[in-house]
């Protein structure tokens, strides 16, 4: 017998199944710059204040800082209000801020880098990689909402650093 073909009706024949690539289900990624013309040290201060980040992300209501590792949101999304707790898992200074959220509702992970482009100006990235959740936000994601969200939310960091540059912020390291 050929072990390439069905033996029964609605079998499907070894080389079939192993010629499938694998369903992988991965995170929607939202990667996401802006250049802001302040030196390193004030942009990478104003992101590690986090109790502000109301005043530049949109859907941000409030955040608490715990500890040096640990912050907790509240934030509105689609008109529902959510909390969740975020952990920092990384921080250098003046490089990089890298957290993690999982709480079944709204996981995620991401990273902030910041780059000297020159003594005065600075290259922002934030790299999101979630997992939505609910039909609204799984629509959301297939249509490149949060990306645009990402973009503003940016570009109103942008404009609050740029009109009030300060270098304060936690300067201490978190250790992946």
């Amino acid at each position: 017998m050929d072990e390439r073909q069905p033996t029964a009706p609605g079998d499907i024949p070894l080389y079939c199944a192993q010629a499938r690539p694998p369903t992988v289900h991965t995170m929607p990624q939202i990667i996401e710059t802006v250049d802001v013309n302040v030196p390193v040290s004030a942009a990478y201060g104003q992101w590690t204040r986090f109790e502000e980040f109301p005043h530049f992300l949109d859907e941000v209501e409030k955040i608490v800082q715990v500890d040096d590792k640990t912050t907790d949101w509240t934030v509105k999304v689609a008109g529902q209000e959510r909390e969740f707790r975020a952990v920092i898992t990384e921080q250098h200074p003046d490089e990089r801020v890298a957290w993690t959220v999982k709480d079944g509702e709204t996981d995620h992970a991401g990273v902030v880098t910041f780059h000297k482009l020159s003594d005065a100006e600075t290259r922002v990235t934030a790299q999101i990689d979630w997992e939505p959740s609910g039909f609204l936000e799984k629509l959301g994601a297939a249509v490149g909402v949060g990306g645009h969200a990402i973009k503003k939310d940016l570009q109103n960091y942008k404009e609050r650093v740029e009109s009030a540059p300060t270098d304060t912020g936690w300067r201490g390291d978190v250790q992946a």
